[in-house]
């Protein structure tokens, strides 16, 4: 990737975080918590991918990109250790959200989240570029 492409996918991305978060809003605003969870989780990943990029680490897989965000940003603390749980924990529940059997997370659950969320997401977008 030529740095020029590098630079506009970190935008494009940062800027795709904030609109799943604000989807997310919408979902959760509606009752569907598990499809908010589902847009939790991708607003931080998309927070996460665009740092990993800008910093030319890339993964293949969810789990890879989980495991280098922590090797490179939480475990040398450039990140708060929080947000290492945070996007651990939306990764989890959005695994339980979409293919746990019989299984919905509540209101006061989704809620929480929002504002940690929000911060990871602002919190990556001051260490881009």
């Amino acid at each position: 990737m030529k740095p020029e492409e590098r630079i506009e996918y970190v935008k494009y991305r940062i800027k795709t975080a904030y609109k799943t978060y604000d989807a997310a809003k919408v979902l959760f605003d509606n009752g569907f918590y598990n499809s908010a969870i589902n847009r939790l989780y991708y607003a931080a990943y998309y927070a996460v991918n665009a740092l990993l990029v800008n910093n030319q680490i890339f993964a293949q897989t969810h789990s890879g990109l989980k495991n280098q965000f922590s090797l490179h940003f939480i475990k040398t603390k450039k990140i708060s250790t929080k947000y290492g749980r945070l996007f651990s924990e939306l990764f989890d529940w959005r695994q339980k959200g979409d293919y746990g059997n019989m299984f919905d997370f509540d209101s006061e659950t989704v809620d929480d989240l929002f504002e940690p969320v929000k911060e990871l997401i602002n919190e990556i977008e001051k260490k881009l570029i």
